[in-house]
């Protein structure tokens, strides 16, 4: 989601509305939401960033050779990290868009497409900033195994590779790609909050589906998945490419310092459509975690409520 979603989930029962919820429950639901659904999306994230960064390895990618040397397990490298990042990724931008959407509507009377969009952005930039940490931890943890033996980190876990990203590298090697993932989640953010409704409308009139059913929701989802994928494949590559890269043994530079000069030098290199490498499992996995999310979100609110009305 990569990605999760910033709209409030949807209601799948027709009964009437509870209380809202207090900003506790609605944090939490969103982590454990995104969690929930990173679990299942992990495989998928993992083929996208090695298939992204097979070509800044010189290498050409083949998911077959990958499962024969590295096993099918290796496809869940890096999900304990994957998971820390939508501790602090879901809960702050699915948590900070509702709080602000709502307290939006407390100013200014109204909670309009224009609001949404610019809240949307804005929260997903920002829980982009907060969990960078997790992020690049991620990239690296997925990728390790499929480099050459002379330059794997081989991290042992995740404690290890937080301590020694900030013993060998310093603090500010965790926000890495911060301004591309920034940039990105932003994307999604506008991408979302100007699709997925729409697109939920038109299943429902064209394809007779409830609204917010499962189906309506997964069809919608992914349609609104297909979109903000391709605008925001490069800036995930680029992402990727400065969370994992290394500073020049000779110079002791960094090849990349900026999401713009990245993607011209990536183009010049390798061409502009290697940004776009891992695009199928990239989708995937950003449609897919939407759906997971939306659904398990919903299922958590909908336990917490009643329980709470026993």
């Amino acid at each position: 989601m990569s990605t999760a979603t910033i709209a409030a989930p949807p209601k799948m029962g027709s009964s009437p509305a509870p209380a809202p919820l207090s900003q506790t429950v609605v944090f939490a639901t969103s982590g454990l939401g995104g969690m929930l659904g990173w679990v299942l999306v992990h495989p998928a994230n993992t083929t996208a960033v090695r298939m992204n960064l097979s070509s800044m390895q010189g290498k050409k990618f083949s998911f077959g050779n990958m499962i024969r040397e590295n096993g099918v397990m290796s496809l869940y490298d890096g999900l304990a990290a994957g998971i820390w990042r939508q501790v602090f990724y879901a809960s702050s931008r699915f948590g900070l868009f509702e709080t602000c959407r709502d307290k939006l509507h407390e100013i200014r009377g109204k909670t309009d497409f224009a609001g949404r969009v610019a809240v949307g952005a804005l929260t997903g930039a920002a829980a982009a900033i907060i969990s960078c940490p997790m992020e690049v931890a991620t990239v690296r943890m997925s990728n390790d195994a499929t480099l050459p033996a002379a330059e794997r980190r081989n991290y042992a876990g995740m404690t290890d590779v937080v301590k020694r990203i900030y013993v060998e590298e310093g603090a500010s090697a965790f926000w890495r790609g911060s301004m591309p993932f920034a940039q990105r989640a932003a994307l999604v953010g506008v991408f979302q909050v100007a699709t997925l409704d729409q697109f939920k409308e038109m299943y429902a009139h064209y394809l007779n589906q409830k609204k917010n059913s499962v189906p309506n929701v997964f069809c919608a989802a992914m349609t609104s998945g297909l979109i903000y994928s391709i605008a925001t494949m490069p800036l995930e590559a680029s992402k990727n490419r400065m969370a994992n890269q290394k500073p020049d043994p000779k110079t002791g530079k960094l090849p990349y310092t900026g999401t713009l000069q990245l993607m011209k030098a990536v183009s010049a290199n390798e061409g502009f459509l290697a940004l776009y490498n891992g695009f199928l499992p990239y989708y995937i996995r950003c449609g897919g975690h939407t759906v997971a999310m939306f659904i398990a979100v919903e299922l958590l609110r909908d336990a917490y409520t009643s329980s709470v009305a026993m």
